[in-house]
């Protein structure tokens, strides 16, 4: 098998934290595309129209491996191209991301609610990848894992791209020990602890995961800590990490998490309200450190604030 060449150096820094769009310029056996500027506009045209593609190339916002791109330049399948999106005004998410632990491996963050851990669909400058790699001068920190958009709590990247594998290999085979939070009405006859097991098909484009009838691919152990009236607060302990997994399970044992805007019924709230967050928490982090073999145990500053005293920050 043919190997492909390595990916030279983009030649674009980043723009608010977040990297330039790279394309590979596909073969073309046909001879279709005589110059670089007939791929852009057939490939992007129907997203922005040929008119944008040309103010882009003459704006000197396309750039090859050697520099900016006039788009007269001939075809070369392999070749690769860089530019930045515009990206769409986003309302600022009024909370800031605390930093639990800093290294020159790893960054663990608590994570606010409300905003998303990567960039994705319309958030893209308002996220904690890219605030962090803005705050704290960390231009290739990526993330190790994914936390929901919803969720506060414990968040780990990856200072260095040699070490990223090792730590996303930790949460893919399960070697990470996970401890959330939540606070959800209290219901005694529901027998607890207990352990959940579904089968969990989340599908793309659709905003609500499903149970449905099959093998198990999801876990997760429900704990009641304590008791306030009607409220309870809960220590979830997931063994797998299906999307929406812990709010599901929730669900399904009548003990819907306060203020979710999906289950048990699909909301749709105003995307600029921040006053009822979800009141889910990623508490704690444990895991051995695949690079040192250090046992590592991070735990969230964060307090929900349905449950919280007054004393530790509110989630």
């Amino acid at each position: 098998m043919r190997r492909r060449s390595p990916v030279p150096p983009s030649p674009l820094p980043q723009r608010d934290g977040i990297d330039p769009v790279r394309v590979r310029l596909p073969a073309d056996p046909e001879g279709r595309w005589g110059t670089v500027r007939a791929h852009l506009v057939e490939r992007f045209e129907g997203a922005i129209g040929a008119g944008r593609v040309d103010a882009m190339l003459a704006a000197g916002r396309f750039f090859g491996a050697d520099g900016a791109l006039r788009g007269d330049e001939p075809y070369v399948p392999g070749a690769h191209v860089w530019f930045h999106r515009d990206f769409e005004p986003e309302v600022p998410v009024p909370f800031e991301i605390g930093i639990v632990h800093r290294d020159d491996r790893i960054v663990v963050a608590d994570k606010p609610h409300f905003l998303a851990t990567t960039p994705r669909g319309r958030h893209i400058t308002e996220t904690a990848l890219a605030r962090l790699r803005r705050e704290l001068g960390l231009p290739a920190l990526q993330p190790a894992h994914r936390l929901d958009r919803l969720t506060a709590g414990l968040a780990l990247f990856v200072v260095r791209p040699e070490d990223r594998g090792a730590y996303q290999g930790m949460f893919g085979e399960r070697r990470v020990r996970k401890e959330y939070e939540a606070v959800a009405p209290y219901d005694g006859r529901v027998a607890l602890p207990v352990t959940v097991r579904s089968r969990i098909v989340k599908e793309r484009g659709v905003i609500a995961a499903r149970e449905e009838a099959g093998a198990p691919n999801a876990e997760s152990r429900i704990e009641l800590v304590e008791r306030r009236g009607g409220l309870g607060r809960y220590r979830l302990l997931p063994t797998t990490g299906r999307t929406h997994q812990l709010r599901v399970h929730m669900n399904a044992l009548g003990l819907p998490i306060l203020h979710d805007p999906v289950y048990p019924v699909v909301l749709d709230p105003d995307p600029d309200d921040f006053s009822a967050p979800l009141q889910l928490l990623a508490r704690v982090l444990e895991f051995t450190d695949p690079v040192d073999g250090r046992v590592r145990r991070f735990e969230s500053g964060l307090r929900l604030a349905e449950w919280a005293d007054g004393a530790p920050p509110r989630a």
